[in-house]
Protein backbone atom coordinates (compact mmCIF):
# COMPACT_ATOMS: atom_id res chain seq x y z
CA UNK A 1 0.00 0.00 0.00
CA UNK A 2 0.99 3.63 -0.30
CA UNK A 3 2.94 5.03 2.79
CA UNK A 4 2.10 2.49 5.51
CA UNK A 5 1.65 -1.72 4.90
CA UNK A 6 1.04 -4.61 7.46
CA UNK A 7 4.59 -3.80 9.24
CA UNK A 8 3.92 -0.47 10.09
CA UNK A 9 4.49 0.25 13.92
CA UNK A 10 3.84 3.68 15.06
CA UNK A 11 5.34 5.88 17.40
CA UNK A 12 3.26 8.88 18.81
CA UNK A 13 5.53 11.86 20.08
CA UNK A 14 3.76 14.57 22.50
CA UNK A 15 1.82 10.99 23.70
CA UNK A 16 0.68 12.57 27.24
CA UNK A 17 -0.45 15.37 25.92
CA UNK A 18 -4.21 16.63 25.46
CA UNK A 19 -3.97 16.15 21.48
CA UNK A 20 -1.84 13.33 21.75
CA UNK A 21 -3.47 11.55 24.07
CA UNK A 22 -7.03 12.01 22.43
CA UNK A 23 -5.55 10.77 18.97
CA UNK A 24 -3.74 7.81 20.20
CA UNK A 25 -7.17 6.34 21.27
CA UNK A 26 -8.91 7.09 17.97
CA UNK A 27 -5.99 5.52 16.25
CA UNK A 28 -6.04 2.55 18.38
CA UNK A 29 -9.60 2.48 18.14
CA UNK A 30 -9.52 2.20 14.38
CA UNK A 31 -6.67 -0.57 14.28
CA UNK A 32 -3.81 1.36 14.21
CA UNK A 33 -0.68 -0.51 15.65
CA UNK A 34 0.76 2.03 18.03
CA UNK A 35 4.08 0.57 19.48
CA UNK A 36 5.39 3.52 21.44
CA UNK A 37 4.61 7.08 22.79
CA UNK A 38 7.85 9.09 23.74
CA UNK A 39 7.73 12.37 26.31
CA UNK A 40 10.46 13.92 28.09
CA UNK A 41 10.26 12.59 31.89
CA UNK A 42 7.43 10.18 31.54
CA UNK A 43 8.85 7.18 30.95
CA UNK A 44 7.46 4.08 32.69
CA UNK A 45 3.69 5.52 32.36
CA UNK A 46 1.32 4.13 29.61
CA UNK A 47 -1.37 6.32 27.82
CA UNK A 48 -4.20 4.13 26.72
CA UNK A 49 -2.00 0.76 27.61
CA UNK A 50 0.74 2.47 25.09
CA UNK A 51 4.29 2.52 27.02
CA UNK A 52 5.78 5.96 26.99
CA UNK A 53 9.51 6.19 26.95
CA UNK A 54 12.14 9.34 27.07
CA UNK A 55 13.57 9.28 23.98
CA UNK A 56 12.53 8.57 20.19
CA UNK A 57 15.85 5.81 20.19
CA UNK A 58 15.02 4.06 22.81
CA UNK A 59 11.37 3.61 22.28
CA UNK A 60 12.35 2.44 18.20
CA UNK A 61 15.02 -0.02 19.99
CA UNK A 62 12.96 -2.07 22.30
CA UNK A 63 9.70 -1.96 19.94
CA UNK A 64 10.33 -2.08 16.78
CA UNK A 65 8.50 1.43 16.15
CA UNK A 66 9.33 2.90 12.25
CA UNK A 67 6.89 5.57 11.70
CA UNK A 68 6.19 8.63 14.08
CA UNK A 69 3.39 10.92 13.84
CA UNK A 70 3.80 14.42 16.08
CA UNK A 71 1.68 16.12 18.14
CA UNK A 72 3.69 18.38 20.02
CA UNK A 73 3.81 22.59 19.24
CA UNK A 74 5.02 23.88 15.96
CA UNK A 75 7.97 25.62 18.24
CA UNK A 76 9.45 22.21 19.43
CA UNK A 77 8.63 20.27 16.03
CA UNK A 78 12.37 20.60 14.43
CA UNK A 79 13.59 18.92 17.57
CA UNK A 80 11.27 15.95 17.56
CA UNK A 81 11.26 15.43 14.07
CA UNK A 82 15.60 15.29 13.62
CA UNK A 83 15.45 12.94 16.82
CA UNK A 84 12.95 10.60 14.65
CA UNK A 85 14.84 10.65 11.76
CA UNK A 86 18.27 10.37 13.76
CA UNK A 87 16.45 6.94 15.23
CA UNK A 88 15.89 5.51 12.19
CA UNK A 89 12.12 5.99 11.63
CA UNK A 90 10.84 5.95 7.98
CA UNK A 91 7.81 7.64 7.71
CA UNK A 92 7.22 11.05 9.82
CA UNK A 93 3.83 12.52 10.16
CA UNK A 94 4.03 16.37 11.03
CA UNK A 95 0.73 17.06 12.13
CA UNK A 96 0.86 21.01 13.91
CA UNK A 97 1.05 23.91 11.86
CA UNK A 98 2.65 26.97 12.83
CA UNK A 99 6.17 25.41 12.47
CA UNK A 100 8.52 27.90 10.98
CA UNK A 101 9.36 27.82 7.76
CA UNK A 102 13.27 27.64 8.16
CA UNK A 103 12.47 24.81 10.32
CA UNK A 104 10.33 22.97 7.52
CA UNK A 105 13.49 22.97 5.33
CA UNK A 106 15.66 22.09 7.11
CA UNK A 107 13.78 18.89 8.33
CA UNK A 108 12.78 17.88 5.41
CA UNK A 109 16.50 18.25 3.63
CA UNK A 110 17.97 16.02 6.93
CA UNK A 111 15.28 13.70 5.82
CA UNK A 112 15.88 13.26 2.05
CA UNK A 113 19.36 12.59 3.27
CA UNK A 114 18.47 9.70 5.60
CA UNK A 115 15.89 8.17 3.84
CA UNK A 116 13.15 9.47 5.69
CA UNK A 117 9.26 10.00 4.14
CA UNK A 118 7.91 13.60 5.70
CA UNK A 119 3.96 13.73 5.12
CA UNK A 120 3.48 18.17 6.85
CA UNK A 121 3.71 19.90 8.37
CA UNK A 122 -0.01 21.09 8.60
CA UNK A 123 -1.65 18.03 7.69
CA UNK A 124 -4.90 16.09 9.51
CA UNK A 125 -2.79 12.97 8.93
CA UNK A 126 -3.49 10.24 6.62
CA UNK A 127 -5.83 6.82 6.57
CA UNK A 128 -6.03 3.31 4.29
CA UNK A 129 -8.74 2.03 4.79
CA UNK A 130 -7.99 -1.50 3.52
CA UNK A 131 -5.38 -1.63 6.52
CA UNK A 132 -7.51 0.09 9.00
CA UNK A 133 -4.55 2.42 9.48
CA UNK A 134 -5.11 5.58 10.13
CA UNK A 135 -2.26 8.15 11.33
CA UNK A 136 -3.26 11.43 12.31
CA UNK A 137 -6.81 13.11 13.37
CA UNK A 138 -8.54 11.87 10.49
CA UNK A 139 -12.50 10.90 11.21
CA UNK A 140 -12.21 7.66 9.55
CA UNK A 141 -16.05 7.08 9.76
CA UNK A 142 -15.79 8.76 6.45
CA UNK A 143 -13.72 6.65 4.87
CA UNK A 144 -14.05 2.83 3.31
CA UNK A 145 -12.25 0.43 0.90
CA UNK A 146 -12.21 0.73 -2.77
CA UNK A 147 -10.05 1.96 -5.55
CA UNK A 148 -9.83 5.75 -5.93
CA UNK A 149 -6.60 7.27 -3.62
CA UNK A 150 -7.02 10.94 -2.72
CA UNK A 151 -4.47 13.83 -1.70
CA UNK A 152 -5.53 16.73 -0.38
CA UNK A 153 -4.20 20.27 0.48
CA UNK A 154 -6.99 20.98 3.14
CA UNK A 155 -8.31 18.07 5.67
CA UNK A 156 -11.65 19.37 5.34
CA UNK A 157 -12.30 19.20 2.04
CA UNK A 158 -11.12 15.89 2.09
CA UNK A 159 -13.20 14.55 4.42
CA UNK A 160 -16.44 16.46 2.78
CA UNK A 161 -15.69 15.56 -0.59
CA UNK A 162 -14.25 11.48 0.59
CA UNK A 163 -18.00 11.26 2.70
CA UNK A 164 -19.50 12.24 -0.77
CA UNK A 165 -18.34 9.18 -2.03
CA UNK A 166 -18.38 7.19 0.27
CA UNK A 167 -22.40 7.88 0.26
CA UNK A 168 -22.33 6.94 -3.46
CA UNK A 169 -20.57 3.62 -3.15
CA UNK A 170 -16.72 4.71 -3.92
CA UNK A 171 -14.15 3.46 -1.44
CA UNK A 172 -10.80 4.53 -1.15
CA UNK A 173 -7.55 3.22 -1.07
CA UNK A 174 -4.98 5.84 0.46
CA UNK A 175 -6.06 9.60 1.70
CA UNK A 176 -3.51 12.03 2.59
CA UNK A 177 -3.78 15.35 3.44
CA UNK A 178 -0.39 16.87 2.46
CA UNK A 179 -0.61 19.80 4.71
CA UNK A 180 -1.78 23.80 4.00
CA UNK A 181 1.73 25.15 4.47
CA UNK A 182 3.87 26.37 1.89
CA UNK A 183 6.55 24.13 1.96
CA UNK A 184 5.31 20.00 2.60
CA UNK A 185 7.07 17.12 2.56
CA UNK A 186 5.25 15.26 0.37
CA UNK A 187 3.35 16.80 -2.60
CA UNK A 188 1.15 15.72 -5.10
CA UNK A 189 3.88 15.18 -7.42
CA UNK A 190 4.77 12.26 -4.92
CA UNK A 191 2.25 10.77 -4.03
CA UNK A 192 1.32 10.08 -7.38
CA UNK A 193 4.18 8.55 -7.86
CA UNK A 194 3.86 6.42 -4.95
CA UNK A 195 0.38 5.01 -6.72
CA UNK A 196 1.35 4.37 -10.24
CA UNK A 197 2.83 1.20 -8.49
CA UNK A 198 0.16 0.75 -6.10
CA UNK A 199 -1.87 -2.00 -7.74
CA UNK A 200 -5.59 -1.30 -5.43
CA UNK A 201 -5.41 2.16 -6.57
CA UNK A 202 -7.62 2.78 -10.08
CA UNK A 203 -7.96 6.15 -10.33
CA UNK A 204 -6.87 10.04 -8.08
CA UNK A 205 -8.85 12.41 -6.84
CA UNK A 206 -6.53 15.66 -6.38
CA UNK A 207 -8.12 18.37 -3.58
CA UNK A 208 -5.80 21.51 -4.34
CA UNK A 209 -6.37 25.48 -3.92
CA UNK A 210 -4.70 28.51 -5.23
CA UNK A 211 -1.43 29.29 -4.22
CA UNK A 212 2.23 27.14 -4.46
CA UNK A 213 2.55 25.01 -7.65
CA UNK A 214 1.23 21.65 -6.40
CA UNK A 215 -1.15 21.43 -9.02
CA UNK A 216 1.11 22.42 -12.02
CA UNK A 217 3.50 19.95 -10.91
CA UNK A 218 1.28 17.17 -10.95
CA UNK A 219 -0.16 18.47 -14.24
CA UNK A 220 2.97 17.93 -15.59
CA UNK A 221 3.85 14.57 -14.38
CA UNK A 222 0.45 13.03 -16.07
CA UNK A 223 1.18 15.22 -19.08
CA UNK A 224 5.04 13.47 -19.05
CA UNK A 225 3.16 10.00 -19.21
CA UNK A 226 4.97 9.21 -16.06
CA UNK A 227 1.42 8.64 -14.66
CA UNK A 228 -0.95 7.20 -16.46
CA UNK A 229 -3.72 6.21 -13.90
CA UNK A 230 -7.02 8.81 -14.47
CA UNK A 231 -6.81 11.88 -12.15
CA UNK A 232 -9.79 14.09 -10.85
CA UNK A 233 -9.28 17.39 -9.28
CA UNK A 234 -11.18 19.66 -7.56
CA UNK A 235 -9.32 23.20 -6.89
CA UNK A 236 -10.51 25.42 -3.61
CA UNK A 237 -10.65 29.35 -3.86
CA UNK A 238 -12.14 30.19 -6.98
CA UNK A 239 -13.22 33.22 -6.10
CA UNK A 240 -10.42 34.55 -3.75
CA UNK A 241 -8.96 37.83 -4.56
CA UNK A 242 -5.16 38.08 -5.60
CA UNK A 243 -2.76 38.70 -3.00
CA UNK A 244 -4.97 37.26 -0.19
CA UNK A 245 -3.98 34.56 2.03
CA UNK A 246 -7.55 31.91 2.57
CA UNK A 247 -6.50 30.04 5.97
CA UNK A 248 -3.96 28.00 4.87
CA UNK A 249 -0.63 29.72 4.99
CA UNK A 250 0.08 28.11 1.27
CA UNK A 251 -2.90 29.85 -0.36
CA UNK A 252 -1.02 32.64 -1.35
CA UNK A 253 -1.19 34.04 -4.99
CA UNK A 254 1.94 35.90 -6.03
CA UNK A 255 1.72 37.36 -9.42
CA UNK A 256 0.55 35.01 -12.15
CA UNK A 257 1.86 31.65 -10.37
CA UNK A 258 -0.64 29.63 -8.46
CA UNK A 259 -3.45 31.29 -9.34
CA UNK A 260 -6.57 29.29 -10.37
CA UNK A 261 -6.16 30.21 -14.20
CA UNK A 262 -2.87 28.53 -14.10
CA UNK A 263 -3.80 25.31 -12.57
CA UNK A 264 -7.03 24.79 -14.24
CA UNK A 265 -4.65 25.22 -17.80
CA UNK A 266 -2.60 23.13 -16.66
CA UNK A 267 -5.01 20.37 -15.69
CA UNK A 268 -6.49 20.91 -19.26
CA UNK A 269 -3.54 20.34 -20.92
CA UNK A 270 -2.69 16.99 -19.26
CA UNK A 271 -6.48 16.00 -19.54
CA UNK A 272 -7.18 16.23 -15.91
CA UNK A 273 -10.68 16.87 -15.59
CA UNK A 274 -11.41 19.45 -12.55
CA UNK A 275 -14.39 19.81 -10.68
CA UNK A 276 -16.36 23.45 -10.53
CA UNK A 277 -17.80 22.65 -6.96
CA UNK A 278 -17.48 19.43 -4.78
CA UNK A 279 -20.31 17.92 -5.74
CA UNK A 280 -19.62 17.41 -9.22
CA UNK A 281 -16.49 15.21 -8.41
CA UNK A 282 -18.66 12.07 -7.58
CA UNK A 283 -20.34 12.25 -10.99
CA UNK A 284 -16.92 13.16 -12.35
CA UNK A 285 -15.45 9.80 -10.81
CA UNK A 286 -18.41 7.58 -11.16
CA UNK A 287 -17.65 7.88 -14.97
CA UNK A 288 -14.56 7.09 -15.40
CA UNK A 289 -15.07 3.82 -13.24
CA UNK A 290 -18.25 2.69 -14.85
CA UNK A 291 -15.93 3.03 -18.22
CA UNK A 292 -17.23 6.50 -19.47
CA UNK A 293 -13.52 7.98 -19.58
CA UNK A 294 -12.13 11.23 -18.74
CA UNK A 295 -13.77 14.51 -20.94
Amino acid sequence: MVLVDQDTRLLVQGITGKAGSLHTKTMLEYGTKIVAGVRPGAEGEEIHRVPVYNKVKTAVEETGANTSVLFVPGALVKGAALEAINAGIKLLVIIPEHVPIHDTIEILEYARKKGTTVVGPNTAGLIVPPLRCKIGFVPNRYFVPGPVAVASRSGTLMYEIVARLTLSGIGQTACVGVGGDPIVGTRFEEFLRMLESDAKTEMVLLIGEIGGTQEEDAANLVMSGEFTKPVVAYIAGHSAPAGKKIGHAGAIVSGDKGTMDSKLKAFERAGIQAAKTPSEVVNMIQSNLNGGGMN
